[in-house]
């Protein structure tokens, strides 16, 4: 259940073994109410050893997302993240419903708010808006009965912004971030 009307993005990424996370909260208008980040994580040799393959899985669940999320003061209705491997712990770290979302090339569903289960398990088209394109989401399985609620909150906010959007203002904001810490 969605309770307030704020949205969460979750942005952890990885690039030539350096790891950092980005949370950003903003209204349904798309303005920002909370943005926090985590300075690049760069494992050392001897961690990469010692954690060897669950190196991945601690820096970004237990080690950055669980940081973002207690250091996030404006609390969300639902986060959305670009990585499927996040909707389980993000959900369980958060207690919201979760889910990815990406824009897909297909065609138009025959009204707003219809939603199209897949044959993946908790993955779902839906015409969040009359203009734009099908928005593919995916819920943790165990959370795909979620699905009307998170597509009328979904829907409510495509009215007043572009919901993927805010994920390049992250990416932008990141570079900044960069740019300054080098200069």
């Amino acid at each position: 259940m969605i309770t307030n009307n704020q949205i969460g993005y979750i942005l952890i990424e990885e690039n030539n073994g350096i790891y950092r996370g980005v949370a950003l909260v903003t209204d349904f208008r798309g303005i920002p109410l909370d943005f926090r980040y985590t300075d690049p994580i760069k494992p050392t040799r001897i961690e990469q050893i010692l954690y060897g393959g669950a190196l991945d899985v601690y820096l970004k669940e237990e080690l950055i997302l669980s940081n973002l999320l207690d250091s996030i003061e404006v609390k969300p209705g639902v986060w959305i993240c670009r990585n499927d491997s996040l909707l389980v712990p993000l959900r369980k770290l958060s207690k919201i419903p979760t889910l990815t979302l990406s824009v897909t090339s297909r065609p138009f569903l025959e009204q707003t708010g219809d939603v199209e289960p897949q044959p993946e398990n908790g993955v779902f088209i839906l015409q969040a808006d009359a203009m734009g394109s099908p928005l593919r989401l995916r819920l943790s399985e165990e959370y795909s009965s979620e699905i009307d609620s998170v597509a009328s909150f979904l829907v409510e906010v495509a009215k007043t912004m572009e919901l993927s959007e805010p994920f390049s203002r992250i990416e932008k904001a990141l570079k900044v971030i960069d740019d300054e810490q080098t200069n």
